[in-house]
């Protein structure tokens, strides 16, 4: 097991501590930044979604910025922008970075902003840059964005467009958590009440061994024929007759779904400490990467299908060659 492996394993139990029963959230947001991705969280207040994003800039010791999306937010309350000043008597304009140029931007509530200011961090998410007054200005080596929104507070939002939603890597859905982690949740909230908790640091160095770890995880042709099928199938369901994906589908995935299933199941595979991807990898991440990369039909809304359910369809159908 490679030192890198080990620190992110540390890393995965660390943010796990504090954040109870939301695991599958806690590995989303370690193979997205394996992966130097960004992730779309969805879910009802109080399911720990930013303290998930705390815990993770706490234990690798970076730098963490918070917007908070609002109505009236300009883009360049996220970006920043050129403040004029007066230096011994001459008129200058200095740029003043704004939040986006931390290691990580948790960009709360983004679904209540209008489309500007989403707009704004499409540089951001896909060039690791932002250009303000012609001038382009680089991001940190480690950034990413992790978004939030709530699902059911419709009124006074702004629904990301599809190809923004396209952008983000993963888009996981965050549950209530079940009884037992519920009073797990009460006595951990007491305890940190009354003790300083101190948290193991990270090197953020490994981030980027792991990275380079991961471009080697053998892919098999298989695998990748695997991930095509899966994909085609999103935008040429009628090659399954047998079952509903013609009928709940409108609108397929992008070629982005199947470079981030690559991306994703490779560090899926190397977290599991192997040295190649199989098809249980693939199915592992398919959710994440999947569910927001789809448009479905009329039909299936009415009848109260959802993208995961149209995914689970998929993965019945589609068989490794």
């Amino acid at each position: 097991m490679s030192q890198s492996l080990q620190a992110l394993q540390q890393l995965k139990h660390q943010i796990q501590q504090s954040v109870i029963g939301q695991e599958h959230v806690v590995d989303a947001l370690l193979v997205a930044l394996l992966t130097n991705g960004n992730v779309l969280l969805e879910g009802l207040p109080g399911t720990a979604k930013t303290r998930s994003v705390k815990s993770l800039a706490a234990s690798l010791n970076i730098d963490l910025g918070r917007v908070q999306f609002t109505p009236d937010l300009l883009p360049s309350d996220v970006t920043g922008t050129e403040v004029y000043q007066e230096v011994n008597g001459k008129a200058t304009l200095t740029f003043q970075q704004g939040p986006v140029f931390n290691n990580i931007l948790l960009a709360d509530e983004i679904n209540r902003s209008p489309a500007k200011v989403q707009a704004a961090l499409l540089e951001a998410m896909e060039e690791r840059q932002i250009t303000v007054a012609g001038k382009t200005y680089k991001l940190p080596k480690l950034f990413m964005v992790l978004a939030t929104q709530n699902p059911i507070e419709q009124e006074g939002t702004y629904p990301l467009p599809e190809a923004q939603m396209d952008r983000f890597i993963m888009k996981v859905t965050v549950d209530y958590p079940d009884d037992d982690a519920e009073a797990k949740i009460i006595k951990l909230v007491r305890a940190e009440e009354q003790i300083q908790q101190n948290v193991e640091k990270i090197d953020p160095e490994h981030i980027f061994t792991a990275r380079d770890e991961i471009h080697n995880i053998h892919m098999s042709d298989a695998m990748v024929d695997y991930i095509v099928a899966i994909v085609m199938a999103t935008r040429k369901p009628e090659r399954y007759p047998d079952s509903p994906l013609q009928a709940w589908l409108s609108v397929g995935s992008s070629p982005r779904a199947s470079i981030s299933l690559d991306k994703c199941s490779r560090a899926q595979a190397w977290l599991n400490g192997k040295d190649y991807c199989d098809p249980n990898d693939v199915r592992t991440v398919a959710h994440s990467v999947l569910r927001h990369r789809l448009v479905l039909s009329y039909d299936a809304m009415a009848d109260g299908i959802t993208a995961d359910q149209v995914i689970d369809e998929i993965l019945r159908q589609v068989v490794v060659a």
